[in-house]
C-alpha cells in the first residue's frame, strides 16, 4: 500500500486514528495506525482512500481535507505538530471530511455584455443581470427562460424575493436596480418547456433615488426591498405585488401588428438611510428588521428598520465594494474591496472592531462574497483578478480556485448548496458544480 502518497521518504513514524462523522461507506475502522510524519494533504488523501478500498473493492478514489483539533492541515503532520506545539508520542485523532472542490464545469451562459450580478437562493433557476439593460432567466443547461426588458441603463443588481423550495411553484417575484436610477420588479412563471425565451414587463418601477443605483436586497419575507446607491442613500420600498400603491402608468408596446396596452405601478420609497458619504455599493437584509450596508466611504453600518437609525458603525480603510453577514450564529461580516484582502469580523465580539480573519490569496480587488447558506465556515469570494476562491475559516489558504473566467469576475453566489456561479467582463455565466459542502 503506497501510504506516501508520491511524497518524499520519512523515517519518522507518528500515531494517527482517522475519525468522521461522515456516513457509510466513508468510515474507516477506528483503529490507530503508524504513518510517516512527512505526509501532508494529498498523501494522507492518497492513505485514506487505500484504507477505504481495502474494506471496498468497488470503491472509487476521490480527495478529502483533514482537521486536527478543528484546523485544516495544510502543511506535513510533522510542521503542524510543531507549529501548534502537540506531543508526536500521543496518538493523534484525525479527522476527514469531503474536500470542497468543484467536480464539473458546465457549459457557460452567454450575454450580450458584462455580467454584473447574480442570485441563485432559487433552486429552480439563476437570476442574472447584465449591463446591457436586461435581466435573465437561467434554467439548467444553460437555457434562457425569460428576458426581463426595461431598463434605460446597465443592470447592476438583482434579487429574488423569497425564494421557493426545488419545485418553484406558481409566481416567481424578482427585483432588479440600474444605472438608470430606477428599480423594477417582475413577475413570471417558470416553465419547463419554451421554444426561446419570452420577455416579461416589470409589474412596478420604484423611482425616488437621484443618481445610479448600486445594490438591491430583499427582505426575507419578501415583502419589502432595499437598494444602495451612489447618492450615498438607502432606500426602504415596499415590494408586495398584492399591494399596488402609487401612480399606474400606461405604457404600451408593440406585439406584432397590433397595441396592447399594460399597466405599471410607480411606488415611491417607504423610508430613507442616510449617513453615508460616499456611495453605497452593497446592501444585504438578512434579518427583519436589520439592514446592513458597505459603502466607498470605507464603512459597514448596522441600520435599525424601524428607527431608521445606524447602531453599528465601523471603518476597515479601505473602499468596501461587497458585503454579506452569515457564518456562525448568521452574525459573521464578510467584505471586500479595494485590495486583494477578505475581511471577516464578528460584531459580537467586545472593544474591538479589528477582523478575526483576512484571507490574502486574491491579487485584485474583490468584487464579491457570498457565505454559504448551511455552513459555518464556507464562503465564496470573487475578484478582478479573473478568480473565484472557495474559503473555509478553518485555514488561511483557498480551498480551491475556480478559473474559469477570463476577465474580471464582478459577481458570484452558491446554487443549491452544491455549486458555484460567477459572472464577469468576458459575458460569462459560469456554473461549478458537484461541491461537497458539509
Amino acid at each position: 500500500m503506497d501510504i506516501d502518497g508520491g511524497e518524499s521518504k520519512s523515517s519518522r513514524q507518528v500515531q494517527v486514528r482517522f475519525l468522521t462523522k461522515l456516513k457509510p461507506p466513508y468510515k474507516v475502522p477506528p483503529a490507530s495506525i503508524s504513518i510517516p510524519a512527512n505526509l501532508a494533504r494529498f498523501g494522507l488523501s492518497a492513505l485514506l482512500n487505500n484504507l477505504l478500498q481495502a474494506g471496498n473493492v468497488d470503491w472509487e478514489a476521490e480527495p478529502f481535507d483533514f482537521l486536527i483539533d478543528g484546523e485544516l492541515v495544510r502543511m506535513s503532520l510533522e510542521e503542524f505538530l510543531l507549529a501548534k506545539g502537540i506531543s508526536a508520542e500521543k496518538i493523534l485523532e484525525i479527522e476527514y471530511i469531503k474536500a470542497i472542490v468543484p467536480k464539473r464545469e458546465e457549459e457557460p451562459c452567454l450575454h450580450d455584455d458584462w455580467v454584473s450580478s447574480v442570485d441563485g437562493s432559487s433552486y429552480g433557476y439563476i437570476l442574472t443581470g447584465c449591463y446591457d439593460g436586461f435581466g435573465r432567466i437561467w434554467r439548467t443547461g444553460g437555457i434562457c427562460t425569460h428576458v426581463l426588458a426595461g431598463h434605460s441603463g446597465p443592470v447592476t443588481s438583482v434579487c429574488i424575493l423569497k425564494p421557493k423550495a426545488a419545485e418553484n411553484i406558481g409566481d416567481q417575484i424578482v427585483a432588479t436596480a440600474s444605472k438608470d436610477k430606477a428599480l423594477r420588479l417582475w413577475k413570471f412563471v417558470l416553465e419547463d418547456s419554451l421554444d426561446k425565451p419570452k420577455n416579461v414587463r416589470a409589474f412596478k418601477i420604484l423611482r425616488g433615488h437621484t443618481a445610479a443605483v448600486q445594490s438591491i436586497a430583499a427582505k426575507p419575507s419578501g415583502e419589502m426591498v432595499c437598494s444602495g446607491s451612489w447618492d450615498c442613500t438607502i432606500n426602504l420600498w415596499n415590494a408586495n405585488a398584492s399591494q399596488i400603491e402609487g401612480n399606474m402608468v400606461s405604457l404600451k408596446k408593440r406585439k406584432k401588428n397590433t397595441e396592447d396596452e399594460e399597466l405599471q405601478s410607480e411606488g415611491e420609497a417607504l423610508s430613507t438611510l442616510v449617513g453615508h458619504t460616499q456611495c453605497v455599493s452593497s446592501v444585504v437584509w438578512p434579518q427583519h428588521e436589520t439592514v446592513y450596508s458597505a459603502s466607498w466611504d470605507h464603512s459597514i453600518r448596522r441600520w435599525d428598520v424601524e428607527t431608521g437609525k445606524d447602531n453599528l458603525s465601523m471603518s476597515c480603510g479601505k473602499v468596501i465594494n461587497c458585503l454579506d453577514i452569515g457564518g456562525e450564529g448568521s452574525t459573521l461580516i464578510a467584505a471586500g474591496g479595494s485590495d486583494p484582502i477578505l475581511r471577516i469580523w464578528d460584531p459580537r465580539k467586545p472593544g474591538t472592531l479589528s477582523p478575526i480573519f483576512q484571507f490574502s490569496s486574491h491579487n485584485s480587488w474583490i468584487s464579491s462574497c457570498k457565505w454559504h447558506e448551511k455552513s459555518l465556515f464556507h464562503l465564496v469570494s470573487a475578484s478582478y483578478d479573473g478568480k473565484v476562491m472557495l474559503w473555509d475559516l478553518r485555514t488561511a489558504w483557498p480551498l480551491a480556485v475556480i478559473d474559469s473566467h477570463k476577465d474580471k469576475v464582478f459577481c458570484a453566489d452558491w446554487w443549491k448548496n452544491d455549486a458555484v456561479i460567477s459572472g464577469g467582463a468576458d459575458s460569462k455565466l459560469c456554473i461549478s458544480s458537484g461541491i461537497s459542502v458539509q
